[in-house]
């Protein structure tokens, strides 16, 4: 690599590389995150029938938990088997038969990029992608010539995207 003059040169390549760099991860979490949105909706999910056979004598929770879902409502009584709406548990044997609509194997891998923890695999990923996005935001200063009109109105634009988001998060 050339030697490098000055901060501006040294931000416009480095701001140029990281890009190309950071492109391809851009591309997985657009694609994830338009995916969350919809979270709540089958929108490119399929129906998956399960039969597994689970400890006997779970509790309504403990069964949740097992076959992973959220917000099971019981129906009343039927003798050893727990009916709900996305399937059955026979209380003794523990015989389950439950479907549940899932994302394909590759969308829901994209998925776990944006639900990842501190211990999570995809933490470090997660969190150089979040310091590389941040310098871009530092970088982009170093685009254009601060006493350009270009720079002027980058500024309008940037101001006016914070206050937007700030809004959004604090005003919902």
């Amino acid at each position: 690599m050339a030697q490098i003059k000055d901060t501006k040169t040294f931000m416009r390549i480095t701001h140029r590389y990281l890009g190309y760099f950071a492109a391809g991860i851009m591309a997985v979490y657009a694609i994830s995150g338009v995916m969350l949105v919809y979270r709540d909706t089958n929108f490119l999910k399929k129906e998956n029938k399960y039969e597994v056979v689970l400890k006997p004598n779970l509790s309504d929770k403990e069964l949740a938990k097992e076959i992973k879902m959220r917000n099971l409502e019981f129906k009343p009584g039927a003798g050893d088997t727990k009916v709900f709406e996305q399937g059955t548990y026979h209380v003794k044997t523990g015989e389950t038969k439950y479907k549940k609509m899932e994302l394909p194997f590759v969308l829901e891998k994209f998925n776990q990029l944006h639900k990842s923890t501190s211990t999570h695999r995809y933490a470090t990923l997660n969190t150089i992608f979040g310091v590389v996005l941040f310098f871009f935001v530092i970088s982009s200063f170093w685009m254009f010539n601060y006493k350009s009109k270009a720079f002027r109105r980058g500024m309008i634009y940037a101001g006016v995207g914070f206050i937007l988001a700030v809004i959004m998060v604090f005003f919902q």
